[in-house]
């Protein structure tokens, strides 16, 4: 049983819309970063922020695969119950407009839940295409990348600019091996660094 402090900080935590987002996706699988990313169009830096706030919290815990790539968990289920009690109206003669104004309100959700299961299904053909884009990169970038490092960095950069401590994070490996082979893509005119962020260069051509 939690006390009200840390039912209070719990609350402030699930208070983000985005983390909640993270949650009900994580119910379903685990997921790495660039995934949650992807699925939630959301940067990866904002991703791993949040990953790391639920992660002190032990609201989430990860697993690495053969790759380092760190896949994270649900580490204990959530349950929320809010309770809310009736209470009489004593001016009956607002009876009638508060009718009135709970309609319009209650036509509103409807049409706002309408839009976004709208959005959510475009956003699942999206994701689709994305994914059959990012393999379409693979095979043709055979003769311009060197090895998988570089086919992931490339990928990750071309939904966001990112630094190097993020792509870090995000490959699972080592700053000084990911500065190696991001730096390689700086030197072929692939890659371009902006201040301490890392993007895909506006110039490069085949």
């Amino acid at each position: 049983m939690l006390n009200s402090i840390e039912n209070a900080r719990l609350l402030d935590i699930l208070g983000n819309r985005n983390r909640r987002r993270i949650i009900e996706l994580l119910r379903e699988k685990p997921c790495f970063v660039t995934e949650i990313s992807e699925r939630l169009t959301l940067s990866p830096k904002a991703v791993i922020d949040h990953l790391q706030m639920m992660e002190r919290e032990q609201i989430l815990a990860f697993r690495t695969d053969e790759k380092r790539r760190k896949y994270y968990f649900l580490s204990h289920d959530i349950s929320i119950v809010v309770s809310l009690e009736k209470q009489e109206i004593s001016d009956m003669s607002r009876g009638s407009g508060a009718r009135t104004e709970f309609w319009r309100a209650l036509l509103t959700l409807q049409k706002m839940v309408q839009s976004r299961d709208e959005l959510v299904t475009m956003v699942g053909h999206l994701d689709h295409d994305i994914e059959d884009q990012a393999r379409e990169i693979g095979k043709k970038g055979q003769n311009i990348l060197r090895n998988e490092m570089e086919l992931d960095l490339v990928i990750a950069l071309s939904h966001y600019p990112l630094t190097l401590p993020d792509l870090a994070e995000l490959m699972g490996k080592d700053e000084t091996e990911v500065l190696q082979a991001v730096q390689g893509l700086v030197t072929r005119g692939i890659v371009e660094q902006e201040g301490p962020q890392y993007r895909i260069s506006d110039v490069y051509a085949l």
